[in-house]
């Protein structure tokens, strides 16, 4: 049996302190419009619920360099507000004045204090990180969006029929598989990353092939985009963005074959965040059950969009509520109360195991393109 620490895992919901870098490289001559809307941008994340601090550093050896610190109560607040669209409005000035932009996140997982430094009460909320992850070097991502209805088949065609781009980024970086799949109108992409996601998102849009597919699948787009304009497509890829909250896998390289799904858990508003903490603590609890098909999870959400991903060692079927993240008819209870079962086309009973199979049915995305970096 393999202790839950052992395992290569991630997580949004440990009830850690959050600490937020943000590196940027200003543009000449920006440096007054960029104070400016700091100023209006710290004003209105003072007031997120959960923010504790934040701090304005400029680089003592590049002055064009600047650095944004901010400490959160835990990490589900801070995520909440970054994909909120207010957030996207805020720091859109910001944006406007920087050549380039790298944000990082960390839960606090030890802190030690000089004996004459004053300790904020502010540092009483939230916790420390309880132990170190275990990590496996890679990065998890995803990008969401739609599609106008009645477009899907030939988006579809158009995603599935791209040459693939060249894997390896840099000495330090390579793309490790992208897998594709489609539930009504809606794209999900997810990427794995050896290294520097940045990076490989950055030389991925640099590839003809990709930027043909891209350019294909515009005029089917439901939110309209200019990739000619760079604030036009980061507004898009910032609105896509699907963060990985939790994943949970065995420790070491697997072997033999392993097949991918994605489920689609559309949540009532408001209950995304709840909706992706009750499936990450379901994963937990049946990483280690005796017989469980599944060999690791991970759960993407933004808003009210859920999606978990899955590699299995056996039809997904087998166990429909194990499929669906639910042990017992309790947590099917909880999920039927935070899931939005008529966006899937389906009642909201989940009393028994026939009912969980037609929610798997409802929930599972059709897979359009998985491939792996050779």
């Amino acid at each position: 049996m393999t202790m839950l620490s052992e395992r290569v895992s991630q997580s949004a919901f440990d009830g850690s302190r959050l600490r937020v870098v943000l590196l940027l490289d200003l543009q000449d001559g920006a440096q007054q419009r960029f104070l400016t809307a700091y100023e209006h941008m710290r004003n209105q994340v003072a007031a997120v619920p959960g923010h504790l601090s934040d701090q304005l550093c400029q680089s003592i050896e590049n002055p064009s360099q600047w650095l944004i610190t901010s400490e959160w109560e835990s990490a589900p607040p801070f995520l909440a507000w970054v994909n909120s669209e207010e957030h996207v409005e805020t720091v859109r000035p910001l944006h406007d004045c920087v050549r380039d932009t790298r944000s990082l996140r960390f839960s606090v997982l030890r802190e030690t204090s000089g004996v004459h430094a004053p300790q904020p009460a502010v540092l009483k909320s939230g916790g420390l990180q309880p132990s170190p992850r275990v990590g496996d070097g890679v990065v998890r991502h995803a990008l969401t969006f739609t599609v106008k209805p009645g477009s899907e088949q030939t988006v579809a065609k158009i995603l599935s029929g791209y040459t693939s781009p060249e894997a390896q980024v840099d000495d330090m970086t390579r793309l490790r598989r992208t897998t594709l799949f489609m539930h009504g109108n809606r794209v999900v992409r997810t990427v794995e990353v050896q290294g520097d996601l940045l990076a490989a998102l950055r030389h991925v849009a640099r590839q003809p092939e990709v930027r043909a597919v891209e350019e294909a699948i515009n005029p089917y787009l439901e939110q309209d985009r200019n990739l000619d304009d760079p604030q036009s497509a980061r507004l898009f890829f910032t609105r896509a963005a699907l963060p990985a909250v939790h994943h949970l896998a065995p420790p070491g390289e697997q072997h033999g074959e392993r097949e991918r799904h994605a489920l689609l858990y559309p949540a009532k508003p408001g209950c995304g965040m709840a909706l992706a903490r009750l499936l990450a603590g379901q994963d937990e609890a049946a990483a280690d059950s005796p017989g469980s098909h599944i060999d690791s999870s991970t759960i993407f959400q933004r808003d009210d969009i859920v999606v978990r991903l899955v590699d299995v060692r056996s039809p997904l079927d087998v166990d429909p509520s194990a499929a669906m993240g639910t042990n017992g008819l309790r947590k099917a209870g909880v999920l039927a109360r935070l899931l939005d079962t008529e966006a899937l086309g389906i009642d909201d009973s989940f009393s028994d195991e026939k009912a969980m199979t037609r929610l798997l049915e409802s929930a599972q995305m059709s897979l359009i393109t998985d491939r792996r970096a050779r």
